[in-house]
């Protein structure tokens, strides 16, 4: 019995599986903290620059991003056969505009105020240069479940980031922190003498260098 189960833990199945899983887990978790897009690779600055003002719009801007990533990377991982390479740039960038078009309308019709509120930004994720690089990068060597492993850290990894600026600028900048309208506290003395600075562009510029001078100071850039 004993060696049925030692030739079943040995056999080619099993082991395949056992390394699949984990180069599965390793792409996610390197999608979230070694290769994170706003604070090792320095992508994606211009939406991130924009919408982390207040925590809603971030956790909306990384949803939308992750969804955008998922679907765009599981076709093209699908389709990396089939696709001429001189054609390979137009066709990720129709595929990933198909799904900005169905986020967009998504937003439109079931959460018109975050909408609004992510404005041109929205629409922008057609060309952010984290899907379309993750799309030339990756899904196009890659098989779908690793193509999705990537796009699930990555996506997750720029939604973190996101959410660490904005709870930065909402709590300096306005002196609380509300998600949805609801209201989770507030800081005597800074809500009625806010630091208005935070919520401004060139608060966000301050809050991104001080974190990537933290991701520095730990050692993740260097590790990279």
């Amino acid at each position: 019995m004993e060696n049925k189960i030692d030739n079943c833990e040995n056999c080619d199945n099993c082991v395949g599986k056992q390394n699949f899983g984990k180069e599965f887990w390793k792409e996610f978790v390197k999608g979230i903290i070694l290769c994170n897009p706003v604070f090792v690779l320095a992508l994606g600055l211009c939406p991130t620059l924009a919408v982390t003002g207040t925590i809603d719009n971030a956790l909306g801007m990384g949803a939308g991003v992750i969804f955008v990533l998922l679907g765009s990377n599981i076709i093209i991982s699908l389709m990396r056969n089939i696709i001429p390479d001189l054609v390979r740039i137009p066709v990720f960038i129709v595929v990933i505009a198909t799904f900005v078009t169905i986020l967009s309308l998504l937003f439109e019709a079931y959460i018109p105020l975050l909408y609004e509120s992510l404005g041109i930004y929205l629409s922008l994720v057609v060309v952010n240069c984290i899907i379309l690089g993750r799309a030339e990068v990756f899904a196009s060597k890659n098989g779908m479940f690793l193509s999705i492993a990537d796009a699930l850290g990555i996506g997750l990894g720029f939604t973190i980031a996101l959410i660490m600026i904005s709870l930065f600028r909402e709590i300096l900048g306005t002196g609380a922190l509300s998600i949805f309208g609801f209201q989770l506290f507030n800081i005597p003395g800074l809500s009625s003498n806010p630091l208005g600075f935070f919520v401004s562009p060139p608060g966000a510029f301050l809050v991104i260098g001080v974190l990537l001078a933290v991701f520095r100071w730990i050692g993740v850039l260097d590790n990279e």
